[in-house]
């Protein structure tokens, strides 16, 4: 069975910790490499995970023929420049999201893509591949909650370290772009829609000058959709999906750990029904799911127009609130 050979862009705690572990576990993926600005980080970092080759600098990485993808985990405001290298390199490229710091560098990618049509390009929002989304997806499609009318999203963390990219504006931080930006996909997602307009309320950390609480709502055609998002509250997600009929609830909708069942709920009219997922690991998932698209020279689970649209919509977000008014898409 052959697998993609990949790279990574940067020694992110992302990469390290969660994305580059699970593509190891995955059935097409063979990691072959990482890159650091900082040569001793790659060597430790490529020692640690057991990666064969380590270099001190991306452009060295992006020269390795027989790189075949990279994983781009750098900070957000690096996203759309080092995916474009990584294609003009004649790279595959799946991106962290969002894919870049707004909707304008997002269109740079797609047309540097579209100058490489044979180079498969992905955003890495790896919960659409979770088998608890793809039973959401499955039961408000084929109508079990009736239809689709309202979805209330929550995700926050705490996090007040100064140095940390969450918190510093000028690398693309705050709430909105790390973990607002779920509530926008699964939204759109689900509603199978563009949102008609948006309003969207900030509070920014008086001395980081991040957006540390926001909280949206997204006007579609059939239904809203509203969300609060925050990197100083109590650590917490939880998605709520309304329809006519019926609703689900999933208990850890971004961060599902790999390790242990989860769960989400189902009531149809007055019966609640529990549903457990078996433990599995997204990450793994979605480089399965782009390496076989390499492979098998197929379309990318989630086009790259897609995470254009996204940024859309986060940029009519950050609009609103500044303009204190709705924004119309």
């Amino acid at each position: 069975m052959r697998k993609v050979r990949w790279g990574a862009l940067s020694t992110a705690k992302i990469g390290l910790e969660k994305v580059i572990p699970a593509m190891r576990k995955s059935d097409f993926c063979d990691f072959q490499a990482i890159a650091s600005r900082e040569p001793a980080k790659a060597r430790e970092a490529a020692g640690r995970l057991n990666i064969p080759r380590a270099y001190g600098t991306y452009e060295e990485l992006l020269a390795d023929q027989e790189i075949e993808a990279v994983y781009v985990p750098l900070p957000n405001h690096l996203h759309v420049a080092w995916s474009i290298k990584a294609l003009m390199a004649g790279k595959h490229v799946l991106c962290e999201k969002p894919l870049g710091l707004n909707a304008a560098e997002a269109r740079e990618l797609l047309d540097a893509a579209g100058r490489h049509p044979a180079l498969k390009v992905m955003e890495g929002f790896m919960y659409r591949h979770h088998p608890q989304w793809q039973r959401a997806k499955l039961l408000v499609d084929r109508g079990k909650i009736g239809e689709l009318r309202a979805i209330q999203s929550f995700f926050a963390y705490y996090n007040v370290v100064p140095d940390n990219i969450r918190n510093r504006p000028e690398l693309g931080g705050g709430a909105l772009m790390d973990i607002g930006c779920y509530a926008v996909s699964l939204a759109r997602w689900l509603f199978e829609a563009e949102p008609l307009r948006v309003c969207g309320f900030t509070e920014l950390d008086p001395v980081f000058q991040t957006d540390r609480q926001v909280s949206g709502i997204m006007i579609f055609g059939a239904g809203t959709a509203t969300f609060t998002c925050g990197t100083q509250l109590a650590p917490y997600q939880r998605v709520n999906i309304l329809g006519t009929d019926g609703r689900i609830e999933i208990e850890i909708p971004f961060n599902a750990p790999p390790d242990q069942i989860c769960r989400m709920w189902y009531q149809s009219g007055n019966q609640i029904e529990e549903i457990h997922l078996a433990a599995c690991d997204q990450y793994t998932l979605q480089g399965d799911l782009m390496a076989k698209a390499i492979l098998d020279d197929a379309p990318v689970p989630t086009p790259l127009s897609d995470a254009v649209a996204n940024m859309q919509v986060i940029d009519a977000l950050q609009l609103a609130a500044r303009s204190h008014t709705w924004v119309s898409i």
